[in-house]
């Protein structure tokens, strides 16, 4: 049974060499498993029939029974198509092909009765269907009894006739086959305790629903599966990586940290900072790798927190490194570093791609030797040329923009594994973080710095720019700076690079009295530092962006941030581009404009935006909003998740007690060596046994 499972979908029959090609590359779909848990999107109720008589324009799907009373082949070319009259008895309706149209006429006689299933549309006074679902009547008890499957297709799929009834006859096919039975995933322990129906059952309601209830209970048993894998293959494999990962020991807090702490530091930790910091003391002196996540707003002092730690490996004869995603971010960063620590002896370098050859030169023989401390950069440290002495802490930032291939090359490097602190201003929601960062130690500074007053959000539409500029002329004679950001969409690049260089023209028109910069992703590298630089030091009071400013920008005397088109950006990202302000002790704004015209999604989103500034109440709001998507802003690649009926944004108590049972059961049982736990083993390794396991390193 399991060997059939995993035969390739082409020796389903219906599908062939053709389809099979088709539907790997447009669906994911290689073998009979993978077609078994493409899952239907929706579904809708079929069990009621309608009269062509009863329609109306505010219909979605209709379905009717009656006979075709003649075709016709009307228009030339591309606008080409088939029309059949259908009537019912109480009126007639037009059925329309533009495709397929030599399939129409032979398939479908005059004065035959049938069912038909489609969407409605209206035409002045009467009605249409295009490409409607067409079945013999004889076969009502299989299309017509209730709750009908629609999976997801593309154009592509579409034109080699995989369209979601063929895919739905696809799964008939195969369930038959397998005798509507498929292998249980779970152990009988664990069935009798989560008390939900057995896979097969789950199999045979998901796709083919005999009640909403028992389609209900196959969802729940499903998502349970889904969750329950993911959270097994990711609590082993942390503890694994406890048990088998040696960490380099850290017992000292030394010189440098204790100078640094007691003489250096520009002011008091919060008492979010003072515990993140005795976590990772703790992780750094155990004996185990330190894997941990650290969480915190846009200027909640995580960078602060990352050098105490860095301080901590070299009080204990270690080298550390922090890796950023971008030059600016890199460099931001190894200023905030050189700025915090003065005149300290511990020895700093920058590495980055534009780092000259004789400087390099100098630099790479010294980070061999261990002549340096503290090594700050981008991707260039993972070069090849890159070799470290004694690696005992690498700290990465925003790690979702790194590869984990990527980062992996680093571990390489160094004897042993160092110990890994991950930084992101990402604020992730639980129930993504459970299941991306899973096996990591998490920590989350939830409190700003002293001195920093909240960032006030207002939104204000499009045709009362009059207002936003009096109030920006208003902070500029203050001395402050000010943000306008522009949406940069690929989709729509040309129009939007027009909408920024016509904003620069009539910022400068409005504002002759002060110097205003702009900045996008067309500009060279040189160009682009030289116009952030005249920003940063003041000299230009307005700057004009795309989002390549939404990380790594941190100039204190900006106070408003602008965002044009915010209709246009996602919730995450307008909190991001919201933390570039308020880094001082002035009050900050962030102005978000957007047109009248706002859909109920958009409007709640901009509310939620002036409502709070909490990144975590904003994340947990975008995941409900807009779904997990690809988790985008977060997701590791390499890492497999790749969801088919749970939603991390409305699916998290099952996530919760998926998580619960499977650490019981690792309690009990840590490599799932029992006899009675082999089941659970074998679907781990068909599962994730194909994936390289990139968690071991981070």
């Amino acid at each position: 049974m399991i060997e059939l499972h995993k035969r390739a979908v082409m020796y389903l029959p219906g599908v062939g060499p053709r389809k099979a090609e088709i539907l790997q590359k447009e669906a994911g779909i290689a073998s009979f498993e993978d077609l078994l848990y493409y899952f239907p999107y929706k579904y809708i109720d079929r069990s009621r029939f309608y009269t062509i008589s009863s329609i109306h324009g505010d219909m979605a799907y209709i379905q009717l029974k009656g006979q075709i009373l003649s075709f016709d082949t009307l228009g030339e070319g591309r606008a080409r198509r088939i029309v059949a009259r259908f009537s019912d008895g109480t009126g007639v309706i037009d059925l329309v092909w533009f495709k397929g149209l030599a399939y129409v006429k032979e398939k479908y006689q005059t004065g035959r009765e049938y069912i038909v299933f489609g969407k409605p549309a209206e035409f002045g006074q009467s009605y249409s269907i295009a490409h409607p679902e067409i079945d013999p009547l004889a076969q009502a008890g299989q299309v017509a009894s209730g709750l009908t499957p629609f999976y997801n297709t593309t154009e592509k799929m579409k034109k080699a006739f995989l369209h979601s009834r063929a895919i739905q006859n696809l799964q008939y096919t195969l369930l038959g086959l397998l005798n509507w039975e498929t292998p249980e995933t779970l152990p009988p322990d664990i069935i009798e305790r989560i008390r939900m129906i057995p896979l097969a059952e789950a199999m045979r309601n998901i796709h083919f629903p005999e009640s909403a209830e028992k389609l209900k209970a196959a969802r729940l048993r499903l998502k349970f599966d889904e969750l329950f894998f993911i959270q097994l293959n990711i609590l082993r494999t942390a503890a694994h990586r406890k048990t088998k990962l040696k960490g380099l020991v850290c017992p000292t807090v030394g010189r440098r940290f204790n100078t640094f702490y007691k003489d250096y530091l520009p002011f008091d930790l919060t008492a979010a900072q003072k515990r993140v910091v005795r976590e990772i003391r703790a992780d750094m002196g155990s004996g185990r790798q330190m894997n941990r996540l650290l969480q915190g707003d846009v200027g909640s002092g995580k960078t602060l927190v990352a050098l105490l730690s860095m301080l901590l490996a070299i009080d204990n004869n270690y080298q550390a490194c922090m890796m950023a995603p971008t030059e600016i971010l890199a460099n931001q960063h190894y200023a905030t570093v050189m700025h915090f620590l003065g005149d300290m002896d511990v020895r700093i370098v920058l590495l980055t791609g534009s780092v000259r050859k004789k400087e390099r030169n100098r630099i790479l023989p010294a980070i061999a030797a261990g002549e340096v401390d503290i090594i700050i950069g981008t991707h260039a440290l993972i070069e090849d040329a890159v070799a470290f002495a004694s690696l005992g802490l690498a700290v990465i930032d925003e790690q979702h923009r790194f590869g984990v291939e990527q980062r992996s090359r680093l571990w390489q490097k160094n004897e042993h594994v160092p110990h890994v602190l991950v930084m992101t201003a990402t604020p992730i929601p639980r129930t993504l973080a459970m299941t991306l960062y899973g096996d990591l130690d998490v920590s989350v500074i939830d409190q700003l710095p002293p001195g920093r007053k909240p960032i006030l959000t207002l939104h204000r539409y499009d045709n009362r720019k009059a207002e936003l500029y009096d109030f920006l002329r208003k902070e500029l004679s203050r001395g402050r700076q000010a943000y306008v950001v522009y949406p940069m969409i690929e989709e729509s690049e040309k129009l939007d690079y027009k909408n920024l260089e016509e904003g620069f023209d009539v910022f400068r028109d409005v504002f002759p009295e002060y110097k205003v910069g702009m900045v996008h992703g067309r500009m060279k590298a040189a160009e682009k530092e030289a116009v952030m630089q005249q920003f940063i030091s003041g000299e230009a009071q307005i700057l004009l962006a795309t989002t390549v400013i939404e990380v790594g920008v941190n100039v204190p005397n900006a106070s408003v941030m602008v965002i044009e088109s915010a209709e246009r950006f996602g919730l995450s990202q307008l909190h991001q581009l919201r933390g570039r302000v308020g880094r001082g002790s002035e009050q900050s704004y962030c102005v978000l404009v957007s047109s009248y015209k706002l859909s109920n999604e958009t409007r709640k989103r901009l509310e939620i935006m002036v409502q709070t500034n909490n990144g975590f109440e904003i994340a947990e709001a975008d995941l409900r909003l807009r779904g997990q998507g690809d988790l985008e802003g977060t997701r590791q690649s390499g890492q497999g998740i790749d969801l088919k009926i749970a939603n991390l944004g409305s699916d998290g108590q099952i996530l919760q007690y998926a998580r619960d049972i499977a650490g019981e059961i690792l309690a009990a049982d840590p490599d799932l060596s029992l006899p009675e736990r082999q089941l659970l083993a074998d679907r781990l390794k068909a599962l994730f046994s194909g994936k390289q396991n990139w968690r071991l390193i981070s």
